[in-house]
């Protein structure tokens, strides 16, 4: 069983989770879920950051101190993702003990391995309090940070303790180009290459006299700056320094947003490198939710709320619309008009249609019972297509492809009960094909059920019980979908899945 350690991006304990959170959270299961039905042991990690000048100031706002606002925040995200059915394995906080050893160690052996990478220095630049970081001239337009427009950036002046990065530019650049270290997709990759190629300035790594971080191994004047303190999340939860951490590490796959190639891509790796640890298998970057063409954030506000988007048809049809229609690579636009057409045609009116009227057959002409035909049908070869390609598609994280190669199956299940019409073959006393017939819509629904499982846990695992099949349907396996048993199965009394609401 292959190792399949995944993590997404920590997040700031400033504000509610919105869209383009969920985004990535969703979009991470759906890839861990894939993985566990591949027969991956499967190892997801999420978690949040909580030791920023964000944090700070939120909890200043809100009158309390600042852990109790991070306890506050995590509970809050925690309690989104749970209702959204993610399955991570951790929850990394960076406020934790287990944390601060690792971003220790990780300094110390920097410090042993190559002592030159770290020293202290004058630095003058103008500072992002979104992103927590000073801005290159690059990622400036107009006077403002790309990321957040909305916001002022802050000239500052400190003398603190640095990191040589300009020392790991030729061998990220190498690394990267050859596939040693893989940066996805492939216009993230050529961002990242361009980033590198036109040069690296060496980083800041402390903040003087911060009164929220990681003291700074022999400073204690000095924090360990945010970011650098929460890279090393991936490896805090791997039981970094302590024995047997390997188990896990390297991550095999980073999932994070596309704003943070930079710190992902570059400064990440040339950590580890300074280190002498093992760099990530991978990164995936994904685009960015958008509301009428402007990212959603926390800074600049949003018009949509996670809680709204939940509610409006429930978590399984979010996720699923997330995936389907936003993607999971470039940015992609969220509207009502948009999730609620989704919504209709592909799972009210598309799967939930085809498992209701499948199911009201199988009990109306045989009671109930999968008849025990095994015939190869069109609709079997179109369920083995819908499989390959959606195999294709999830190897490749290419989610939306994964989603579409599902729903082909869906189509084609319903043209098959228009085309074969199993009402006139039960009028005709045609019991043989009639019962191929339903056989073969039986089948597809439980390759359905397998193959939307990643998209729609909840959903899916209704649709598997429906069909009288025992067990989880997250805990079975790709040649479920490819070879469904179903002979025989009494099926249980069917429910809507997707009700379509009075107003759409």
């Amino acid at each position: 069983m292959a190792k399949f350690f995944l993590t997404t991006a920590i997040d700031y304990s400033n504000g509610d989770p919105h869209l383009g959170h969920a985004l990535e959270k969703v979009g991470a299961d759906a890839i861990a879920r894939y993985r566990r039905l591949r027969g991956d042991a499967v190892h997801f990690l999420m978690g949040m950051d909580e030791h920023s000048q964000s944090v700070l100031q939120a909890a200043a706002r809100a009158g309390v101190q600042p852990q109790e606002w991070v306890d506050r925040m995590a509970n809050r995200f925690e309690e989104f993702w749970h209702r959204l059915e993610c399955s991570n394995d951790d929850w990394i906080r960076t406020t934790e003990p287990r944390h601060a050893r690792a971003v220790t160690e990780l300094l110390r052996r920097i410090q042993q391995f190559n002592p030159d990478d770290l020293y202290v220095a004058e630095y003058e630049g103008l500072y992002c309090t979104g992103c927590e970081e000073f801005k290159q001239d690059t990622q400036i337009v107009n006077g403002h940070c790309i990321e957040h427009p909305t916001l002022e950036l802050i000239r500052t002046r400190e003398r603190n303790h640095f990191f040589q990065l300009s020392r790991y530019r030729d061998q990220l650049l190498q690394l990267i180009t050859r596939g040693g270290f893989r940066v996805e997709p492939a216009i993230r990759r050529n961002e990242v290459v361009r980033l590198l190629e036109g040069g690296l300035q060496d980083i800041s790594v402390s903040r003087l006299r911060q009164p929220w971080g990681i003291p700074f191994p022999g400073d204690p004047e000095h924090t360990v700056y945010v970011w650098f303190d929460a890279l090393i999340n991936y490896l805090s939860a791997t039981g970094f320094p302590e024995a047997g951490f390997e188990r896990l590490w390297p991550a095999d796959l980073h999932v994070i947003g596309k704003g943070i190639t930079r710190f992902h891509c570059v400064i990440w790796p040339a950590m580890l490198l300074s280190a002498r640890l093992e760099l990530p298998r991978a990164v995936w970057a994904h685009g960015y939710v958008q509301w009428e063409g402007t990212k959603m954030s926390k800074t600049s506000g949003t018009a949509v709320t996670l809680e709204e988007a939940i509610d409006r048809h429930g978590p399984d049809a979010l996720r699923y619309f997330l995936l389907r229609e936003v993607g999971f690579e470039a940015d992609g636009n969220f509207s009502w008009e948009r999730f609620d057409e989704r919504y209709t045609a592909d799972l009210a009116d598309g799967l939930g249609n085809l498992a209701s009227r499948t199911l009201a057959m199988l009990m109306k002409y045989r009671d109930g019972v999968v008849p025990a035909v095994s015939t190869a049908t069109p609709l079997d070869q179109s369920g083995q297509a819908s499989v390959n390609a959606y195999t294709r598609a999830m190897d490749a994280l290419d989610l939306r492809g994964g989603a579409e190669a599902a729903w082909e199956l869906v189509s084609a299940a319903n043209l098959f009960v228009q085309q074969t019409a199993p009402w006139a073959l039960a009028k005709a006393g045609k019991d043989r094909e009639l019962e191929e017939t339903l056989a073969a819509l039986a089948r597809a629904l439980a390759r359905l059920a397998v193959l939307a499982s990643p998209f729609m846990p909840s959903k899916a695992q209704n649709l598997w019980e429906m069909l009288g099949l025992e067990g989880e349907v997250a805990e079975t396996s790709l040649q479920s979908a490819e070879q469904p048993a179903l002979a025989g199965r009494k099926i249980q009394r069917s429910e809507v899945l997707f009700p379509k609401p009075a107003s759409v």
